[in-house]
């Protein structure tokens, strides 16, 4: 009988990287969401499988079941990736984590929010458009804002330069780190611990 309520007792947490797929994009600024994601997966050796809509992993973290998602559906459909598997996997709105760039912030830096506007970002549009509202958490990994005017889409699809890839790694586990952090801790002592 225990072992049942152990069973129902766990939590569950959907934890998005947005990108998109294809070789082309695989650096580039705007897949940093994949890169967080599979960071998490290399560190615990996980594997993706392509799933609904998504590439799809499962992590036991400290009592918690998180479900690891890079939407397949291009970067302007996360939404339906993400709308799909809250349901499927019935997890509230408040256990959702979104990993996506930010050209409003210098490269690396890292924050989160409970709330707050797509802010033109196309991924954070859709997913706000499915789920009617903009009160689920994202975590924005800035990418810096290093473009001429009418540049920034050139600038979001090109690859990191070599100084940035060089930083990566470690700003990859801080950005794991914050995503561990929000499922055990919860956001607001996550944004008050690790916000820049």
């Amino acid at each position: 009988m225990d072992g049942i309520f152990r069973f129902l007792a766990v939590v569950k947490y959907l934890i998005a990287g947005l990108g998109n797929i294809g070789s082309e994009y695989e650096l580039t600024r705007h897949n940093i969401g994949f890169l967080a994601l599979d960071r998490i997966a290399d560190n615990h050796k996980l594997k993706f499988e392509t799933n609904r809509l998504a590439d799809k992993a499962e992590l036991k973290y400290k009592g918690r079941q998180l479900h690891l998602i890079k939407p397949n559906t291009y970067m302007n459909l996360s939404g339906k990736a993400v709308g799909y598997w809250l349901q499927d996997l019935k997890i509230p709105k408040e256990n959702l984590l979104v990993i996506v760039d930010d050209i409003a912030l210098p490269f690396g830096s890292l924050r989160m929010r409970t709330k707050g506007s797509a802010a033109g970002h196309n991924g954070l549009k859709n997913i706000e458009l499915v789920l009617g509202g903009q009160a689920y958490a994202r975590l924005r990994f800035g990418i810096g804002d290093d473009f001429s005017k009418g540049q920034q889409v050139d600038f979001v699809l090109s690859n990191f330069s070599k100084d940035e890839i060089g930083e990566l790694p470690s700003l990859m586990d801080k950005t794991a780190d914050m995503v561990y952090s929000f499922c055990t801790i919860g956001a607001e002592r996550t944004m008050n611990f690790f916000n820049d």
